[in-house]
């Protein structure tokens, strides 16, 4: 059994996230009558590519939302019809200017599953080869890092974004 809308007021809408206000049915019977969901129609993928010396692309992006600029691993939303893969691809060659190769879907999950419907995708591979700039736009820098490295980052909390956290600890996990 799960939740049933009953109801349905548009606050918000755009291409990039929509607010609804809906009344709610729980399995139990309980009503919530101004539940506020954020609805994102586009998903998002991020890659864990490792070169041939087992080191991680790390991208730093100024954010707004926060007022900060850290590492991050390469993630994005995804295009309409675009697989995770396909996204995790596009994204690496934008925001670092590096093909990739062997990519692995590793996981996928709802990172604010009790507000909102966003989904993200982790995909791991390998480099390829630099072919382009990185996006200057978007990107302000682009580096590899050690495992040793990454596990230093994490330990003095500078990298700060669930997706690149979740991601690098699978990745740790794994290895």
């Amino acid at each position: 059994m799960k939740p049933e809308r009953l109801a349905r007021e548009v606050v918000y809408q755009s291409r990039w996230v929509n607010l609804y206000k809906d009344t709610v049915r729980f399995p139990n019977g309980f009503v919530v009558d101004k539940f506020h969901l954020l609805d994102f129609e586009r998903e998002a993928a991020a890659a864990v590519m490792e070169n041939a010396k087992g080191e991680v692309i790390f991208v730093r992006i100024p954010r707004y939302t926060t007022g900060t600029a850290v590492w991050e691993l390469p993630a994005g939303g995804m295009e309409s019809g675009e697989t995770p893969i396909e996204a995790a691809k596009r994204e690496l060659l934008e925001e670092t200017g590096y093909t990739s190769t062997n990519h692995e879907l590793i996981y996928t999950y709802y990172p604010m599953n009790g507000q909102a419907n966003q989904v993200f995708h982790i995909v791991q591979c390998k480099a390829g080869e630099l072919v382009q700039d990185f996006d200057q736009n978007e990107v302000s820098e682009v580096c590899w890092f050690t495992k040793d490295e990454v596990k230093q980052l994490l330990k003095d909390k500078k990298i700060l974004d669930g997706f690149s956290l979740t991601a690098l600890l699978l990745w740790l996990d794994g290895s």
